[in-house]
């Protein structure tokens, strides 16, 4: 049932209440989700490929060269990988559908008992859910509406997700992706370049760390040095397999 129609059915005093009152609640985490995937692979694995050609002894044109391939193959993996997953969600979603619709018309007692227990575990009585069961039993569509999400705990996903996802993902792992190799664009020597990369590569991980732990409700001093110290780990680590294979 839409919102409006809903809330015209509300009393007066309520539908002041609600009127007056707006909740600032963040909506929009599968977009930062997608965003937080894509970035912060973007910015640790070239990174990690530029320092470990770097310890190579690579000249800065094959670094970028090789660091540009990585962006792209990274990129349709990952926003492929994300489209997969958007898909799946949505086509578990549904399976469940049509499966709680056929238990609706074929077993309506069994589930009508289900939304009993629902409302019970909530500490709900007998003659205080009765009502309720009783009227979700008179509305098919609120009833399936209920059951998927009081009692699987599924949210009908959005149509697009999949699509979106696949591009947020992509988009955030090529910017990310381009930090670390904008020094190797300007700097001919790749000893020297990656210095300046491993600079400003730590810089954007402290500030996409703190970002990240501002939009997600964690401490963000403590996501930024974290974040950051993900992105060191994984360059040192590169760097010296890449100085013990080729000295």
């Amino acid at each position: 049932m839409p919102a409006a129609e809903e809330t015209t059915r509300l009393e007066p005093e309520k539908q002041r209440l609600l009127k007056h009152h707006t909740e600032k609640h963040f909506t929009a985490g599968e977009i930062v989700r997608d965003i937080i995937i894509g970035v912060s692979d973007g910015l640790t694995v070239p990174f990690a490929l530029a320092a470990g050609l770097s310890g190579a002894n690579a000249s800065s044109s094959i670094v970028l060269t090789a660091g540009i391939a990585e962006v792209a193959a990274g990129a349709i993996s990952m926003g492929l990988g994300g489209y997969l997953a958007a898909k799946s969600e949505a086509d578990h979603y549904a399976r469940e559908l049509r499966r709680e619709q056929d238990e609706i018309i074929t077993v309506p007692d069994i589930e009508a008992a289900e939304v009993a227990e629902i409302l019970a575990q909530y500490g709900i009585e007998p003659h205080e859910y009765a009502p309720v069961v009783n009227a979700l039993r008179k509305k098919p569509q609120a009833w399936l509406d209920f059951m998927m999400k009081f009692e699987l705990g599924l949210e009908k996903p959005d149509p697009r997700r999949a699509l979106h996802s696949a591009m947020t993902i992509a988009i955030a792992y090529i910017l990310g992706g381009i930090v670390p190799l904008v020094p190797y664009m300007f700097i001919p020597k790749a000893t020297d370049a990656v210095v300046a990369s491993v600079v400003i590569t730590l810089v954007a991980l402290l500030i996409f760390g703190y970002a990240k732990g501002r939009f997600t409700g964690n401490k963000p001093f403590r996501s930024a040095l974290q974040t950051a110290l993900i992105g060191a780990i994984a360059s040192a680590a590169a760097f010296a397999m890449a100085k013990a294979i080729h000295p």
